[in-house]
């Protein structure tokens, strides 16, 4: 385990347009819109990346979900209002020239390439109060809430179990709150997996973290995973 705990800094000081963005999900004007973003940045981002989407009711049962692919972003449409929901974006592969620009190719492609990655970004958002989690093994970095979130409320702490490719990662490092100050660590993982998580805020929580992890590839040489965790900190009263 003490692998990952080395990895887990390479990927947060992982320092490129590439993989320094996160995702996650917001409700706007009635949609469930899927954000691209570095704190209070939401950017375009291509909707055909965005690699698979999944929602749930209460019980677990899958709900029917569209990809309706936008302009500049993507918006997730599911038959039902969804207790949970999760979604994936494969951002592709990456090469960084020697002047240090980046293209959207493997390093086979990109004469001289200094750096190369295939990032993928992963957001599991939780709606209402007692959901029951279904087995989510498409997400391959998972951040797994071990109570409710949805009762913790402010000011408390959040148990979560952090998983990657579904085993428990220690030394994982994680972001509190995303929004509003993306490069303020909160703690870091257990031999476990395990970390506790403060709530900050009474509106949308993103809890997030990410890894960079060396591949034996001849087109790109490390796999960058984002994810991130999202629930309301207190209920929404009209």
């Amino acid at each position: 385990m003490q692998a990952f705990k080395s990895l887990a800094v390479i990927g947060l000081l992982f320092a490129s347009h590439v993989s320094a963005h996160g995702l996650w999900t917001e409700q706007r004007r009635g949609n469930i819109e899927v954000i691209y973003g570095h704190g209070a940045e939401d950017n375009a981002f291509k909707a055909q990346k965005i690699s698979g989407a999944w929602a749930y009711d209460a019980s677990g049962k899958m709900i029917p979900v569209t990809v309706e692919r936008l302009a500049d972003h993507a918006r997730l449409k599911p038959l039902k209002s969804p207790a949970v929901l999760a979604v994936a974006l494969d951002n592709g592969m990456w090469s960084q020239t020697p002047d240090k620009k980046w293209i959207n190719q493997g390093r086979s492609q990109v004469p001289g390439a200094i750096e190369s990655t295939q990032t993928f970004k992963y957001s599991l958002a939780i709606y209402q109060p007692g959901a029951k989690l279904p087995k989510l093994d498409q997400i391959k970095l998972l951040i797994l809430p071990e109570v409710d979130p949805l009762t913790v409320g402010p000011g408390r702490s959040l148990p979560v179990r952090v998983l990657l490719d579904g085993k428990p990662a220690a030394g994982i490092k994680l972001v509190g709150d995303y929004r509003n100050a993306p490069n303020t660590l909160s703690t870091e993982t257990d031999k476990d997996g395990r970390a506790e998580v403060l709530v900050r805020n009474e509106g949308l929580n993103v809890i997030t973290a990410q890894v960079e992890l060396p591949l034996k590839d001849a087109d790109v040489a490390t796999r960058g995973l984002f994810t991130s965790l999202t629930f309301l900190g207190e209920p929404h009263h009209e």
